[in-house]
């Protein structure tokens, strides 16, 4: 795929751009509360104006019904991308509308605007080749040029992910291009020992990626909800833990395949448990004991590793080549159950491997426990996105790149 760096060598000045973002920030009463998205597109969004280009920067939030919805408008991200610019930003209050048009006919060379949340519009994520392609069509006659830089939405074939490259000369941002060459890393050049942390609260969001990683990895160390689906398939009492136990089979067959493939597969030897959830909003120390894995109470539910656990992990990651995260290891919103997802942050910035955090919850913990970001050797913007890129997937976003 081309890349902006050809872009900008072929000359942008006065020419319209249009970058496809992912500013799908969480917001809290109109209030950022995680800006890592926004910044991940600075670079090439900051290129391009300064290289002359009238840029169009568009994106979605949250999951909107295809009508405007001001729970889901973009403005509080236009004026924070603004602000890391140090420049005004202009805003689109529509995406194709009249107030789109007239935005970005206002536009001088090197200025930068924003247009309302893709989603309002019912073509962005249609079904309907027709629907969707008509709609690609109202955004490409906004621009000149196409640059895809949202890599949390390539996994979406959606018509300004997928349709409107199509429609324009398209080429890959910055951030694209970083993403794509970590994740070949992952792929096709692996350091080893090859190591593997899974985590988050549904099994079957990391089954497919299992499947793909049992030929792959040397190590996966599974944490966070998923475990005590895990434990249950070993036969153990789990409590009130989160268990999906239409999934107890399948996982019950990948502890198997794992044996049988020598991949070292770890679940959790103790674990944090309570007997309720925590309160997120209260951060008030909580009624919660550390028992061994096999020993869950059944009036208990767990929400981290334990201790022993938290220090084998550790040891396990300690000689990585290659470390891929995906999924806190438990409740770590809260800090009655954050050290088990703070201690294998820890363990990747101890490790002497190329450590990558995959995007999602694991990305938000990293920021929230207070790690530096830059001590990684990468954090991913688009959890779903990796996952289905590890398990082999073509991603829409990224084919229409290709030329």
């Amino acid at each position: 795929m081309k890349t902006i760096d050809e872009l900008l060598a072929d000359g942008v000045s006065g020419k319209r751009v249009f970058v496809r973002a992912d500013l799908n920030v969480p917001l809290a009463g109109g209030t950022i509360t995680d800006d890592g998205r926004i910044r991940a597109v600075l670079p090439t969004v900051r290129a391009l104006a300064d290289a002359g280009a009238k840029v169009v920067v568009a994106s979605h939030l949250g999951r909107p019904k295809g009508a405007p919805d001001p729970a889901f408008s973009l403005a509080p991200a236009a004026a924070r991308l603004g602000e890391l610019l140090g420049s005004g930003v202009a805003f689109a209050a529509d995406t194709v509308g009249r107030s789109a048009a007239d935005t970005v006919a206002g536009l001088s060379d090197g200025q930068v605007a924003v247009l309302e949340n893709l989603r309002f519009n019912p073509g962005e994520t249609s079904k309907d080749d027709a629907e969707r392609g008509a709609f690609a069509d109202q955004l490409a006659a906004l621009a000149d040029v196409y640059v895809g830089d949202g890599f949390g939405a390539v996994h979406r074939k959606h018509a300004s992910v997928y349709d409107l490259p199509a429609r324009l000369p398209h080429y890959a941002g910055h951030l694209i291009a970083t993403e794509v060459g970590v994740l070949k890393k992952l792929t096709e050049d692996v350091k080893r020992p090859y190591v593997v942390a899974l985590g988050g609260a549904k099994v079957s969001d990391k089954l497919a990626v299992i499947d793909q990683l049992l030929g792959k990895a040397d190590r996966l160390l599974i944490g966070g909800g998923m475990a005590y689906t895990f434990l249950k398939a070993q036969g153990h009492e789990v409590g009130i833990s989160l268990l999906q136990e239409d999934q107890v089979p399948a996982v019950a067959e990948y502890l198997q395949r794992a044996q049988e493939q020598g991949v070292e597969l770890l679940l959790p030897v103790d674990v944090v448990v309570s007997p309720e959830f925590p309160d997120l909003k209260a951060k008030a120390s909580t009624e919660h004991t550390v028992v061994d894995a096999d020993e869950i109470p059944a009036d208990q539910e767990g929400l981290d590793i334990g201790p022993k656990t938290r220090e084998l992990y550790a040891s396990k990651l300690a000689d990585a080549g290659t470390v891929f995260w995906n999924g806190p290891m438990g409740v770590f919103e809260h800090p009655d159950y954050a050290e088990g997802t703070q201690a294998v942050a820890q363990a990747l910035l101890d490790s002497p491997g190329f450590t990558v955090v995959g995007g999602g919850d694991s990305a938000a913990a990293v920021r929230t426990l207070g790690f530096d970001e830059n001590a990684f050797g990468h954090i991913s913007t688009g959890g779903g996105a990796s996952l289905e890129y590890l398990e082999g997937k073509t991603l829409p976003g990224l084919a229409a790149l290709e030329d």
